[in-house]
C-alpha cells in the first residue's frame, strides 16, 4: 500500500487538499459507522439469539429497524 506523505499533500492546489480533507474524514465516519453497527450487532445478537423468545424477536425486530433508519439517513446525508 502506498504512503502519502505531506510532501505529496502539500503539492495539491488548495481546492484539492480540501476535498481530499473531506473524503477523509467522510471514510473515517463511515468506518466509525460500521464499528458500532458491528459492535451492537454483535452485542445484540448474544444476548437475543440463543434465546429466542417474543420479547428477544421484537429486540432483534427494533434493532435491525434502527440500523436500516441509521444506514438510510446517513446514506442521504452524504449524497448532499
Amino acid at each position: 500500500m502506498h504512503q502519502i506523505s505531506k510532501n505529496d499533500i502539500s503539492q495539491l492546489d488548495e481546492a484539492s487538499q480540501v476535498e481530499l480533507l473531506k473524503f477523509v474524514e467522510s471514510e473515517n465516519a463511515k468506518a466509525k459507522l460500521q464499528s458500532s453497527i458491528h459492535m451492537f450487532t454483535d452485542m445484540c445478537f448474544k444476548k437475543c439469539v440463543p434465546t429466542i423468545t417474543t420479547g428477544n424477536a421484537n429486540c432483534v425486530d427494533r434493532f435491525l429497524d434502527t440500523n436500516i433508519f441509521v444506514v438510510n439517513k446517513i446514506s442521504k446525508s452524504m449524497q448532499k
